[in-house]
């Protein structure tokens, strides 16, 4: 697709070059007294517009020496100034606004200074004055139109992966939700079931009857139900997160959110659910940052705390802070991912705040307990 994009790119310059050399050698065919070196010059101020994406200012450079050369022998019209007029357009629309104004500046004066002093040459010049600021101000005007597509291209993309992102990490939550609801009610249910049955198969054989094969088919169905029902748990937690809070801010700065990470204390493996819930705030907290905080610099802390193992109040401590367009008189509605790390930190015994800053932006502080069991 980049292929294809950059051959109509160098087609489209090699037409513009070709239809304003020829307007240019057109115009220099009705005027009085040109040459031979006229028509050469005209035609090669317009071939160097071909390279104007790849060169624009030694194009520029060019066209107006070229373009001023030819003025100056030939005192042609006002529309002698084509070649140089695409050249100010395409040097502006570049961000090249100063050369722009001079390259326009040189070949007016050129005009000016060797044309006959007449009112009518003095109207050429001033019209010729306001192309050169039309040449100026559509390719500024192009060039902020080219930025906002890009941008809102960019915006386009970042929703959709945002939004993939979001329903994935739903449906893992709404799957870790039954994960957990089959692991409270079913496995509790079928290991008292299989606990029971073992009980009176031990009984019977002990007191030398015959064990039913009822209570025997029991005991065997049972044992193979808490097989299953691990297998299907496996399953619904395989999709717990796989990384880091570091994979996280790399994954974010790829995407183009400037995000420091910072890791303080004694940094070590951590149980499955504090890990798990660590990942989790962080995400979150990037992604609100990614979706309300603009153009924003995102600060990331993660403090392990310092191990003491006769201190059983230590905490790893998560602080994520932008400096973005959040206004503390305006406190943000609680979503789905608030609400989900509220609930993430209280199941730990954790405390959150999650609110916007008193000098501007949005702060989420985490404090999930380790005690001695970390």
């Amino acid at each position: 697709m980049s292929g294809r994009r950059i051959d109509r790119e160098r087609l489209a310059d090699l037409v513009l070059a070709t239809v304003v050399g020829a307007l240019g050698t057109a115009v220099a065919a009705f005027d009085d007294g040109t040459t031979a070196l006229d028509h050469v010059l005209v035609v090669l101020a317009s071939a160097a517009l071909a390279f104007h994406r790849t060169a624009p200012r030694a194009v520029l450079a060019v066209a107006t020496v070229l373009g001023t050369a030819y003025v100056v022998h030939a005192h042609p019209g006002p529309l002698s100034a084509l070649p140089v007029l695409g050249a100010v357009h395409t040097a502006a629309r570049v961000g090249h606004r100063a050369v722009a104004a001079a390259g326009s500046a040189v070949f007016l004066a050129g005009y000016v200074a060797t044309g006959p002093g007449t009112q009518n040459a003095a109207e050429r010049a001033g019209l010729l004055a306001g192309w050169f600021l039309c040449a100026v101000v559509t390719g500024l005007a192009d060039r902020n139109w080219q930025a906002y597509l890009r941008q809102t291209e960019q915006r386009a993309l970042e929703a959709e992966r945002t939004r993939e992102e979001a329903a994935l990490r739903r449906a893992g939550e709404e799957r870790l939700r039954i994960a957990r609801e089959l692991h409270d009610s079913l496995t509790h249910s079928i290991s008292i079931v299989k606990l029971q049955a073992g009980v009176a198969v031990h009984l019977a054989r002990k007191r030398g009857d015959e064990v039913p094969p009822a209570l025997l088919a029991i005991q065997e169905a049972s044992g193979e139900a808490m097989r299953e029902l691990r297998s299907a748990l496996q399953v619904l937690r395989a999709d717990e997160p796989a990384g880091t809070p570091a994979l996280l801010v790399e994954r974010a700065r790829a995407a183009g959110l400037a995000v420091d990470l910072t890791v303080t204390g004694d940094e070590r493996p951590l149980p499955r659910a504090l890990d798990r819930a660590a990942y989790r705030i962080v995400q979150e907290a990037l992604t609100n940052a990614a979706r309300h905080a603009g153009p924003a610099k995102v600060r990331v802390r993660i403090d392990y705390g310092t191990p003491n193992t006769r201190d059983s109040t230590r905490e790893l401590t998560i602080e994520v802070d932008d400096d973005g367009a959040a206004d503390p008189a305006r406190p943000p509605v609680s979503g789905t991912g608030l609400t989900g790390m509220h609930e993430r930190v209280s199941a730990l015994g954790g405390t959150l705040r999650a609110a916007p800053r008193a000098e501007g932006g949005f702060s989420v502080r985490a404090r999930l307990p380790l005690g001695e069991t970390a």
